[in-house]
């Protein structure tokens, strides 16, 4: 029986510190699947406020800022950082050998960037999920063929500061290659350097066009669709993002569910596991999203199997 007059005191909860490195601008303008991460953590207990606190930094899409940014979550000393696309985790992993990382969104190989020593048994402090997007071309360029069969010249939209896009662009090429179709290379590491490559592209005999996925881009999917609609080119993408703006089909792993099972790591990781021993996850559904909307103001019918199959229409 407690003495009577004296208040029992309870140990404060803790509070477990994150930190969100993202290589795109804050929400809401492209990385809307920060929510996602968000609810996820809330279904696992984990309430801003009460028990978890999150630092975000963002580039902004400027990926030169991403090593002072990281160093930055490093200094505050947070229980994990979570990344969101290439550059972020391998600024990340530069900045710090001690911190947990949990990697998202990264659509290159991360044993050929460095990042683990393998997927199964990732030997360092990074784990996470490997989209590994880039090796999906030559499927999409499949697809985008079936649409626009007399597909000879296809100019690309990257940004060169993106180590993930040096990979899409090869992976491009040499699914092109293979397919007779002559690509088209656009820098667009800024709005200013698209709207340039709007201008090139506008001068190219260009068949279509395709985007590789970057903070750049997705922020200016919706302009870049209503470019290609004025200049009637097909657009194919790795994200329903770039579809859901306007883009004609895409096919790749879906992002939001990148975020949920990041905090399934960052759950694994605050209970005492340590990333060495967490296995990356690759993707094992794709989405194919085709927009139907726009098929019809570029006078294209795709075939009625590809829409059957179709896990989203845009209508």
């Amino acid at each position: 029986m407690g003495t009577p007059g004296v208040a029992v005191s309870q140990a404060p909860a803790k509070i477990y510190r994150i930190g969100w490195l993202g290589q795109s601008s804050p929400p809401p303008v492209a990385d809307r699947n920060a929510g996602e991460f968000q609810q996820s953590l809330r279904d696992l207990g984990y309430v801003e406020g009460r028990n978890l606190a999150i630092e975000y930094r963002y580039a902004g899409g400027k990926v030169e800022r991403l090593p002072d940014l990281a160093g930055e979550l490093v200094r505050l000393k947070v229980d994990v950082i979570v990344t969101s696309g290439e550059s972020a985790a391998l600024a990340a992993k530069r900045a710090t050998n001690a911190i947990p990382i949990v990697a998202t969104e990264f659509g290159m190989d991360p044993v050929k960037a460095g990042l683990v020593t393998s997927l199964g048994r990732p030997g360092g402090n990074v784990t996470g999920l490997a989209a590994i997007n880039e090796e999906l071309w030559p499927k999409r360029l499949e697809l985008f063929k079936q649409v626009v069969p007399k597909l000879s010249r296809l100019a690309v939209l990257w940004n060169p500061a993106n180590s993930g896009n040096q990979s899409c662009v090869s992976e491009i090429q040499t699914a092109a290659r293979t397919m007779g179709v002559q690509l088209r290379s656009m820098e667009v590491g800024d709005s200013r350097a698209l709207e340039r490559a709007f201008t090139d592209i506008a001068k190219e005999a260009a068949d279509g066009l395709a985007t590789c996925w970057d903070s750049v881009t997705l922020e200016h999917a919706r302009p870049i669709a209503d470019f290609a609609l004025k200049q009637r080119l097909p657009t194919i993408a790795p994200l329903k993002e770039y579809v859901e703006a306007g883009a004609l089909l895409s096919f790749g792993a879906g992002l939001s569910a990148h975020q949920r099972r990041a905090a399934y790591y960052v759950d694994k990781i605050l209970k005492g596991a340590k990333p060495a021993d967490l296995p990356l996850e690759r993707p094992t559904l794709f989405e194919l999203v085709v927009n139907l909307k726009t098929a019809k103001a570029l006078g294209l019918t795709l075939p009625p199997a590809m829409v059957v199959l179709a896990d989203e229409v845009v209508r």
